[in-house]
Order: structure tokens, then sequence, then C-alpha cells
């Protein structure tokens, strides 16, 4: 029989290869954000201690939403180990088997309170959903309730709101009179009949959260409906032609932004080593010192790194949490679809 000893040397040198971008890719992850000033907060706060605690490089790509995820999972081949998305999208795939699940010896924080994870995503940050406006609009008058927000005869003026059913149905029937602990489920009937009263008035539906505290920046607007962060950061803009702004949490709507591992992820052990070091206290806490975003492990505010006056601007810290509350992740999970469609035919009446 012939003998090709090439051949062992060509089999001997693609498995050196091989195992060498194994080997690379092992000592790399990818993960996906919402870009812009959040996900640079993400790099200080806790993309550069991974790197140094593992001695990895972390790849950054963004995300525009669950499509991206899904389109990842179908592909067969994802390239993203941990991308964040907001926490009831993280439900959503769940429940489509769309996601891997952690491991709870690896990635278990007890600060992270239930209801901010699950087997499958784990809460990274709390926001909500605040009330913000022109001072020059109401002078001494602060319009601090949603009650407040409808009332167009003592806070004259247009409004802006998100070009979306979720939170708005729930500002509708808490400026209707229903306490905050009875929301859900939403009377949905009752909440469009509210909407539809201050229709008129709302200037700006936004799409985005660049938009939507930029019209108020301009005077497009007088008050909106937005994301906290957006609006302390144009609080803190003293450019803005609009002037001063202000914010408050009362009657805030806490959301989360959760870290999610795609079905099929390629580095789904050395991610979720990531993913523990990101979700410590101490890694919790300092994402506060570069975005007016708050821990989701609740143990970042005994740190020490969050001082007294940053909590103060922080939806869920001691003295905020009991003035708002925390979305319906399961009602949303069974009714956005439907949700969406009706309000979009809401939009073009």
């Amino acid at each position: 029989m012939k003998k090709f000893p090439w051949l062992s040397v060509s089999f001997a040198c693609m498995a050196a290869l091989a195992a060498s971008d194994a080997l690379a890719q092992q000592k790399s992850i990818t993960i996906s954000s919402w870009g812009g000033a959040f996900q640079k907060a993400q790099r200080e706060a806790w993309f550069n201690t991974v790197e140094k605690e593992l001695g990895i490089t972390i790849k950054e790509e963004t995300t525009q939403g669950v499509q991206d995820v899904r389109a990842q999972v179908a592909s067969g081949k994802p390239t993203w180990d941990l991308t964040t998305q907001g926490y009831s999208t993280c439900a959503l795939l769940e429940k489509e088997g769309r996601l891997e699940k952690l491991d709870a010896a690896i990635v278990n924080d007890p600060g992270v309170p239930k209801d901010l994870k699950s087997d499958y995503c784990m809460s990274q940050i709390v926001y909500s959903v605040a009330i913000g406006w022109r001072k020059k609009a109401f002078g001494d008058k602060q319009p601090k309730s949603w009650d407040a927000f409808w009332n167009v005869k003592d806070y004259p003026g247009q409004r802006s709101m998100r070009r979306h059913p979720v939170y708005n149905l729930e500002a509708a029937l808490i400026a209707d009179g229903v306490p905050m602990d009875k929301l859900y489920p939403l009377d949905v009937e009752r909440a469009f009949k509210k909407l539809a009263s201050l229709k008129p008035h709302v200037g700006v539906w936004w799409n985005s959260g660049a938009q939507s505290v930029q019209v108020l920046q301009d005077g497009e607007v007088e008050m909106v409906g937005a994301w906290n962060g957006r609006i302390q950061a144009a609080m803190a803009d003293k450019e803005g032609r609009g002037g001063p702004l202000a914010i408050t949490f009362d009657q805030q709507m806490l959301v989360s932004d959760a870290w999610m591992m795609p079905k099929g992820a390629p580095n789904k052990e050395l991610a979720m080593k990531a993913l523990a070091i990101m979700m410590r206290p101490d890694s919790q806490a300092t994402i506060s010192k570069y975005i007016n975003y708050a821990p989701a492990n609740t143990k970042g505010y005994d740190t020490g790194i969050i001082t007294p006056e940053m909590a103060a601007n922080l939806p869920n810290s001691p003295q905020n949490i009991g003035k708002g509350f925390f979305l319906s992740v399961d009602w949303w999970v069974a009714n956005q679809d439907e949700m969406i469609k009706r309000f979009d035919a809401f939009l073009q009446q």
C-alpha cells in the first residue's frame, strides 16, 4: 500500500489551525447593545473590567431590537454572545425558544429582584418613563403627575409621547384616576378613550430617545413623557433653545434592559463569566457614574460607589422607587401585537 506522508503533515496543520481559531474565538466575545451614550457607559463601567479580569477582548456591535436577535438565531450561526434588549423582549424571545438558558452556577446574584430575572434573562439596568418639561413654560408650577400632563388648561402647550402603545396606555389610565397598583390588566377601552382626549395636543409622537428630548430642547413641545436618562442628560445641556428643563419621578413607570444570550451563541461559557462580572454589585453601581440609569442589582446601593447625590437622580434608589411602579412584562408579552395594531390605527384616525 502506497503511503503519502505529506497527507499526515497536511492534516496536522489543519488541526493546528482549527485549534488556533477556536482558541482565538475563546479569547473574545461579541456583545451587541443600543450604541450611543449608553453603550459608551457600558464600555467604561463593564466591558473594560471584563477584558482585564478575564484577559479577553469584547467586540461591540449594535442592535435595533428583537428582529436582530431573531435573525441571529435563524442564521444557524449567531455571532453575538450577549445582547442588550428590553426585559419584555427577553420574555418574548424566551417564549419563542430563541435564547440560551443561563447557568445559575455562574450567573446568580441575589441582589437582582426575582421579577427582573428569569432562567434566560438578567436585567442589567433600571430606568423609567418620567415626565419632563420646559421650566419657562410653566414658571413655578410643576406638572408632577400624568393628570397634569393631560391638563392643558392649567399647563397649556404641546406634548410629546412615544409612538408606541407601551407607556401611553398606562399613562392614560393613571391620568384618568386608576391607582398605579390597580392598573393590570389594562382597561384598554378606557385608556384609548383618554388618549383620544389628549391627541390634539400631542405635537410629536417620538420614535427615538434622541428625538424625545430634542423636541423639548428646541421648544417644539412644553412637556414630554420619556426615558429619565434622556431627560436628565438634556437637563445638563445648557445650549438647548427651549431653556432649562425639569423632571419628576412621581408616577414614573419603571422598566429594565436585560442581558440575554441568543440560541447557539458561540462562546457561551465565557460570555456567562463576563455576565457574572457585569452583574456584581460593584460593577452595577459603577454604571451610574457614567449615565443616569440605575443598577438592577440593588446591592449596588450598598457599595458606597453611588453617592447620595447620585441616588437622588436614579429611579430605583430607596428614595425614588416608591414613587412609581414596574410595567407588567407578562401583560405586554401577551397583548403587545394587538395593541400595536390598534395604536397605529388610532394615530391614523
